[in-house]
């Protein structure tokens, strides 16, 4: 067995701005696990909600896990064991992933198949971020144009209030009068009671499907009054960390958002959609700061979801990795054993 890892810099076309804050770039961490001929790969993005801020952190913690020994275990008692230890979940990812692909790879199987989800079919939404209405309608062309794009998810939440988010919304609107493009909104955690109350409606009465995690996270208690006569479903993203979360909120929310940096990787996702299922709750997939490595990962739980929301690979420049293409507005996991996805070879060889 042996395992390297590859710093590389991700580079966004465009910064994404959310209630929180502005990202224009970040450093994640490639994993290459190698054994009986078969290479995994793997991928992890440093998140300050997941544990760990920087990829100094990342690597320090997969490296203390490495050292726990790693031969004799299943994935899922790996996974367990992580927790236990409190490894930073957006750093175990990078480890988990790689197991994943490289299990496919031996049984020769595309990792969705492994799962026993379908092939995807679920258009993936693109993200546009806090922007001014200037900015938007320039932007929205250049995402639209020429591509198969199907759904836009809308970033709302302002530091500068409601009437902010208003007048960016609109101009959504206007600039996709020409285009065949579903709305949805996530608002991070960027309002407050009454806000959400208030532009819930105000997007129900303009054609969004859903919003997203409305309130902020450790605010669940409220979540209630807000569930009730609600115009729009509700979904929540930071607010599902874990599949042992769901039990708290599972009574005011109409589904959940999971990312694989969040939970530390697939073998918690498939948890995630087991639980969320038994609920009846609807599901969906999104992602962070991620090349096509992460996105590939992710893309092949999507057929067995309700909502995609795989598309930070596309606002890359470039995207170090290969894996995850747009196919008929579909994040698309190639067809061949393993998850499909790999760092190109000029960023490490």
């Amino acid at each position: 067995m042996k395992i390297t890892f590859y710093k590389v810099r991700l580079k966004k076309r465009f910064p994404l701005a959310i209630s929180r804050g502005v990202r224009s770039d970040s450093e994640n961490l490639f994993i290459r696990y190698e054994k009986e001929g078969i290479t995994g790969w793997g991928e992890a993005a440093p998140g300050k909600s997941e544990g760990a801020e920087s990829i100094i952190k990342v690597k320090q913690s997969i490296e203390k896990f490495i050292l726990t020994g790693i031969n004799n275990s299943s994935i899922q008692e790996l996974y367990d064991r992580s927790r236990e230890l409190k490894i930073p979940p957006c750093a175990y990812v990078g480890l988990d992933t790689a197991l994943w692909d490289w299990q496919a790879k031996k049984e020769g199987l595309p990792l969705y198949q492994l799962l026993g989800f379908p092939r995807p079919k679920t258009h993936t939404s693109v993200t546009i971020g806090i922007n001014p209405p200037e900015v938007v309608k320039e932007r929205i062309p250049i995402l639209l144009e020429g591509t198969t794009v199907k759904s836009l998810k809308i970033k709302l939440g302002s530091a500068d209030g409601i009437e902010t988010d208003k007048l960016m919304f609109e101009q959504v609107v206007k600039s996709t009068k020409n285009y065949n493009v579903k709305i949805r909104v996530d608002a991070n955690g960027g309002w407050n009671l009454g806000g959400a109350k208030y532009m819930m409606q105000w997007l129900a009465d303009r054609g969004v499907d859903y919003v997203e995690q409305p309130l902020k996270e450790g605010e669940e208690s409220i979540l209630e009054e807000l569930y009730e006569n609600r115009p729009v479903p509700i979904y929540v993203d930071e607010t599902c960390r874990f599949s042992e979360n769901i039990s708290s909120f599972a009574h005011c929310v109409d589904g959940v958002n999971m990312k694989l940096m969040k939970c530390g990787g697939i073998t918690e996702a498939l948890k995630i959609i087991e639980t969320a299922r038994k609920y009846k709750l609807k599901t969906m997939i999104g992602c962070m700061s991620e090349s096509s490595v992460s996105i590939a990962a992710a893309a092949a739980l999507s057929g067995g979801l309700d909502h995609i929301d795989l598309d930070s690979h596309y606002n890359l420049a470039p995207d170090p990795s290969l894996g995850a293409p747009m196919v008929d507005g579909v994040t698309l996991p190639p067809d061949i054993p393993g998850h499909g996805g790999e760092l190109k070879k000029e960023f490490y060889a």
